[in-house]
This record gives C-alpha cells, sequence and structure tokens, in this order.
C-alpha cells in the first residue's frame, strides 16, 4: 500500500470510529430521555443518520490534513464539524421528508444547536478527541514503527564547484566521491532503512547533501529556505518526494533562511544554529511549526563552523558530542562527551543503540564503542573536503 493509501484508510478508520460511536450513544440516550419505543427509535436514527454521515466525511477529512496529531487543534476543529455536521444532517433529514427549505425552517435549526442538536454535537467533540485521536495516532505509531526510508541524493559531476565557507577549495575525486556515496546508501541499507532518491540535479554542486533541503518533524517534512542562494532551487525535488511518501509539508518562507544542518533534535527539543546560512526568522518560522507537533526549539549561535551539525551531534542517548575547538559555547549543553577529532562530533543515529560515523575519526569512534554503542564507519573523504558529514547526505524517515 502506497503511503497516501495507508494515510487515507488510516483516517477512514478514525472517522469512522468516530462517526459509529456518535451515532449509536445519541440515538440511544435521546431515545431513552424521550421514551425508548421502536417507534422512536427509528425515528431518531432517521434524524441523526445524515448528521452521522457527514460527520464521517468531516473527520476523514481533517485525519487526512494532519489535524488530528495536535490535541488542542483537535478539538476546536471537532467543535466546529460537530456544529457543521449536526446543523446540516438536520437540514437534510427535515429535506428529504418532503418539507421545503423556508425562514421557518432555518430559524428552527439554528435553535436545534442547542436543542436535540446539542447531545448529537457534545459526543461527537468527545468521540473526536478521545476514540477518533486515539486510533488515528496509534496507526501512525504503528506505521512508523514499520517504516525506515532514508532520502538520499545523487552527486552532481560538479560537486567540487560546492559553496565553501570555513574550509579553503581542494580538489575532489570524483570518482571516488561517486564510490563513497555508494558506499554510504549501502551503509544505511544494510542497517535496515528503504532507500529512497530525490532525482538528481546536475546544475546543482551541493545537491548531494540533502539534509539541508529538508528537516523532519515526526511525520511532517518541513522544506527549508536554504542560506546559500545557490541552493534554494535543491527544494524543490526534495519537496517533491517528500510528497510522494505522503509526508505532510511546511515551509521556510522568504525573509526566513533555515539549513536543515543546523537543526539538531534532542528528544523533543530541536536546537538550531544561528549563524552564516540560518536566520531569527528561520528560526522563528520553524519554533511556529514545531509548537504545533509538540515541539520546542532552542536557538544555538554558530559561528566556528558552517552548520550546528557540523559541531555538534548526539547520541541516541542524548549526549551532546562534538571537538570542544569548534563549538561557540560547550557549557550550553547539559551532557557534553568531547570528541578527540572534528569529524568525531558527526554521527547519524541508526538505532538506539548504533551509530553511523565517518571512518576520518577512529579515535572518536573507538570512544563511542566504549560506551557500548554499535559503530558503523564508512569513508566520505571528498565530502569533508565541501565542509560535508555523514549527517549532510541522507534525511532519515522513522
Amino acid at each position: 500500500m502506497t503511503p497516501l493509501g495507508r494515510r487515507l484508510l488510516d483516517s477512514a478508520l478514525a472517522a469512522l470510529a468516530v462517526a459509529l460511536v456518535t451515532h449509536v450513544v445519541t440515538v440511544v440516550l435521546f431515545a431513552a430521555i424521550n421514551g425508548a419505543t421502536v417507534e422512536v427509535l427509528a425515528q431518531v436514527n432517521g434524524v441523526f443518520g445524515f448528521s452521522s454521515l457527514l460527520l464521517f466525511v468531516f473527520v476523514m477529512i481533517v485525519a487526512t490534513a494532519g489535524v488530528l496529531d495536535n490535541r488542542w487543534i483537535s478539538l476546536a476543529v471537532a467543535v466546529l464539524a460537530a456544529f457543521v455536521s449536526s446543523w446540516l444532517g438536520a437540514l437534510l433529514a427535515i429535506v428529504s421528508a418532503g418539507n421545503p427549505i423556508s425562514g421557518e425552517l432555518i430559524d428552527y435549526l439554528w435553535i436545534s444547536v442547542f436543542g436535540f442538536n446539542l447531545l448529537f454535537q457534545v459526543v461527537a467533540v468527545l468521540a473526536v478527541v478521545t476514540l477518533g485521536r486515539r486510533i488515528w495516532m496509534a496507526r501512525q505509531a504503528s506505521a512508523a514503527a514499520s517504516r525506515r526510508l532514508a532520502i538520499v541524493r545523487m552527486p552532481s559531476s560538479r560537486l567540487a564547484e560546492g559553496e565553501l565557507t570555513h574550509q579553503e577549495r581542494v580538489p575532489v575525486d570524483m570518482d571516488l566521491a561517486d564510490a563513497q556515496w555508494e558506499a554510504y546508501v549501502e551503509a544505511l541499507r544494510g542497517e535496515g532503512f528503504t532507500i529512497v532518491d530525490v532525482p538528481p540535479a546536475d546544475e546543482l554542486p551541493d545537491s548531494v547533501f540533502i539534509e539541508d533541503a529538508l528537516v523532519m518533524i515526526g511525520g511532517t517534512a518541513v522544506v527549508t529556505r536554504p542560506g546559500a542562494e545557490s541552493r534554494r532551487p535543491e527544494v524543490d525535488a526534495a519537496e517533491q518526494t517528500a510528497r510522494e511518501l505522503g509526508l505532510r509539508i511546511e515551509r521556510i518562507v522568504e525573509p526566513g533562511s533555515l539549513d536543515g544542518g543546523d537543526v539538531l533534535a534532542i528528544g523533543d527539543v530541536l536546537h538550531v544554529g544561528r549563524g552564516g546560512r540560518t536566520n531569527a526568522e528561520g528560526i522563528r518560522q520553524l519554533r511556529a511549526i514545531a509548537r504545533k507537533h509538540g515541539r520546542d526549539v532552542v536557538a544555538v549561535p554558530v559561528t566556528t563552523a558552517l552548520h550546528l551539525k557540523s559541531a555538534v551531534t548526539a547520541l541516541p542517548d542524548g549526549t551532546v558530542i562534538g571537538h570542544p575547538p569548534l563549538i561557540d559555547d560547550v557549557s550550553m549543553w547539559r551532557s557534553f562527551l568531547p570528541m578527540p577529532e572534528a569529524e568525531g562530533g558527526h554521527v547519524v543515529v541508526l538505532s538506539d543503540d548504533a551509530v553511523l560515523m565517518a571512518a576520518s575519526a577512529p579515535q572518536s569512534a573507538e570512544l563511542i564503542r566504549s560506551l557500548g554503542y554499535r559503530v558503523v564507519t564508512v569513508d566520505i573523504s571528498e565530502f569533508e573536503k565541501l565542509e560535508g558529514c555523514v549527517t549532510c547526505l541522507s534525511v532519515l524517515v522513522r
């Protein structure tokens, strides 16, 4: 099943549960209040049938849009959906019985909002924010647990022309770079990740550094606006790939700028580097997006490295690692472990007990192994010549 198909199925299941429970509970309670005879049950069933059907449609739409991810937004939308479905459902029920639409009918429907429709609305709201949201979140968690994707992008033949900020330009061996990229991809595949290729862009030298184009927050892909103007066209194909995977899309827009390499997620906190590629407006926009997903954003000054993750990354347990000379302020990290090599501060978390590192930091790799982690190493020397590291070459979806 495609990601979109799975998403639609999950939405339909949550909406169906909400509509059925709302309908049954409303009919039973209403009939009990008014005398539970067969005739009353049949009549009430017909009255609320259209409302329950419309509620199903509305909940499926908002679930597909990802609204149920947030508790408070779910509540607001539930109130709106309950009101609209009960009002329109009552209108359809009355009209289908042969009654013409009139001013008196409309007045009656408005009154019904605080009359017989009030019970339906209360039950519907409770069903959406409890049962519907619980089913949706459980299905999403199940899908996430079974999906481990690595988004990558093949190197451009013009890789050697890529942007440089903190390093001098040196020759790049393109044949070796291609071989190293293939080995990097195979290492991810060997760790159980399904590889997703963004279409290559030969005209964009830095496009292999796909991390800067997308930031993952749960099932949402934030399409960035890179700080280097030459890199901004990279995001178009990355966004299209994210859409094809069924990911929800958010964007950083002008005048904001944000590179994915400046975003380090540790638990529910996104640490964002404020340096040459990411500006204050980009951080503000990301903070607003992250808040909708229950995440916090903490800005971190970056002056000694290209990106925040050029200086530090984090082990699976949340311990921040890095090479002290590349870090503006080590004291801001609650749990920090210094690495003996500059490249040793870069890890891709593969699982709770495994990380991916560059082969150029053997002492750091050994130090991390001594902490009980399994370390997978790859040679990325040609990408390091362009200020790249192991995190830059992929975006993991899990």
